[in-house]
């Protein structure tokens, strides 16, 4: 997704592994600042399976069953299981393992370690109940589906007590916005100097997944069928409008699948999505522009 342009002044700086951009009217205080690194730090040390120290690692690696639950535990894993019944479980917070199989693990190797298998059926491996966050076998959590999407979000709270007027929050790809209209080209997956077309952001999130992204090898890439465990070949790239990047990170994971337009039209969520072969698809009273 090609950046919008700045609304006044901008913040750029890396986290969670991709370049973030924060654009307001005047320039974050520092106590501002401050408080988005710590929140960062916070949902990685509990998230991210790329690091030891983490919540997910901790049960990953079989150094517990149990542990207190994160604070985001329940709104994220509650949509894991819209998005699961949506896609005829397509995706699951358990494909960390089958990414890992892929090279895709905690130390980037990017070398295939074995054959794909599918992931373990996560409901009945994961509970998130009385404050804890347990798991019935060793399993790899990766909430890659829609992570990004709420740490966003989260990271667009804190901004927004801090500054009055526009606000867009940019992480690579996953956008929220406040304030006045944004508008956005949707970069071209096979060649990032183009765009397939432009939407326009008014108060709500845009975010973009592509087999682009996160590729290596042959022709592996980060979006997987939790059901094979194998990289998906229908779609190159979709982009999903919501009221929440949350809802707009996943719903741009659920449309690589059947299913997910449904659960876009449920939401009342608007998407387009290249196929492999270059055929793009939108949802019903899109607004945007898609090149033809």
């Amino acid at each position: 997704m090609i950046p919008p342009t700045a609304t006044g002044s901008t913040w750029v700086f890396d986290a969670i592994g991709t370049t973030w951009a924060i654009d307001t009217a005047d320039p974050l205080s520092s106590i501002a600042r401050d408080e988005v690194a710590a929140l960062v730090e916070r949902f990685d040390r509990e998230w991210s399976r790329f690091r030891d120290d983490s919540t997910v690692s901790a049960l990953a690696q079989g150094r517990a069953a149990s542990v207190p639950a994160p604070s985001d535990a329940d709104a994220m894993l509650s949509l894991y299981d819209e998005l699961d019944a949506a896609t005829a479980g397509a995706v699951n917070p358990l494909v960390g393992e089958a990414l890992a199989r892929l090279g895709y693990d905690a130390r980037l190797t990017l070398v295939p370690s074995a054959e794909t298998e599918p992931a373990p059926t996560w409901r009945d491996a994961v509970s998130w109940r009385d404050g804890r966050l347990s798991v019935s076998t060793t399993s790899i959590i990766d909430v890659g589906a829609l992570g990004k999407g709420r740490l966003v979000d989260l990271v667009l709270d804190v901004v927004r007590a801090h500054v009055d007027g526009d606000v867009v929050v940019d992480a690579s790809g996953d956008l929220a916005a406040r304030g006045a209209p944004v508008r956005v080209a949707l970069e071209h997956p096979y060649d990032p100097t183009l765009a397939i077309g432009v939407v326009t952001v008014t108060e709500g999130a845009l975010c973009a997944s592509a087999i682009n992204r996160r590729a290596w090898g042959d022709g592996l890439h980060h979006v997987l069928d939790a059901r094979t465990g194998a990289p998906v070949r229908a779609f190159a790239a979709t982009w999903a409008l919501a009221e929440t990047a949350m809802r707009a990170d996943a719903l741009a994971t659920a449309l690589f699948f059947d299913g997910g337009p449904e659960l876009a039209a449920s939401w009342n969520a608007h998407w387009v999505r290249m196929r492999t072969d270059g055929r793009v698809e939108w949802s019903p009273g899109f607004t945007g522009e898609v090149f033809s």
